[in-house]
């Protein structure tokens, strides 16, 4: 038996499997997010594509006073998820990508107080399909705080460092 309680021969696979992990693991999370951001990015750019394209440009038009209306949000909003979804793939100007992420996030989550009748059907607690598919964003910003903490150097090791023993 080794000290994590497990045989010997299962302990290595174990090791290697962690260490794996430990190495592929933020890189596929950011890959995946990147490939979420591109692929609802670019069926926004497709007319009644989007299941969520109406909602959101109505949510646009109603926090920018009716100033920007559907035929440009809606291409705007492509394009900006777009970006996203690029950046995190190729792994390239992670800060601001992941500042853009951060700003459409919020925007995101705005249709379930500004339009509660199409988000919910029992308020806060039974969630319309369209609110499940913006309360589902909150796994996309954890997804994007692991990526964001490795933006300056950051890992992900498959042990804890032992203290040192004196």
């Amino acid at each position: 038996m080794t000290q994590s309680g497990l045989p010997e021969s299962i302990d290595r696979v174990d090791i290697r499997i962690t260490g794996t992990l430990a190495r592929i693991g933020i890189p596929a999370v950011r890959i995946a997010l990147g490939i979420v951001f591109l692929w609802f990015g670019i069926l926004k750019f497709f007319p009644n594509l989007s299941p969520a394209e109406l909602l959101a440009a109505r949510t646009i038009e109603r926090l920018t006073l009716g100033a920007v209306q559907p035929d440009i949000s809606l291409p705007v909003l492509a394009a900006w998820e777009s970006v996203i979804g690029i950046g995190l793939i190729l792994g390239r100007w992670l800060r601001g990508i992941l500042f853009l992420l951060a700003v459409q996030m919020a925007g995101t989550f705005t249709p379930l107080v500004l339009f509660p009748d199409e988000t919910w059907t029992v308020f806060p607690i039974v969630p319309t399909l369209e609110g499940q598919y913006i309360i589902k964003n909150i796994v996309l910003i954890g997804a994007a705080m692991v990526v964001g903490a490795t933006v300056r150097g950051g890992r992900m090791v498959p042990e804890p460092q032992q203290p040192a023993i004196t």
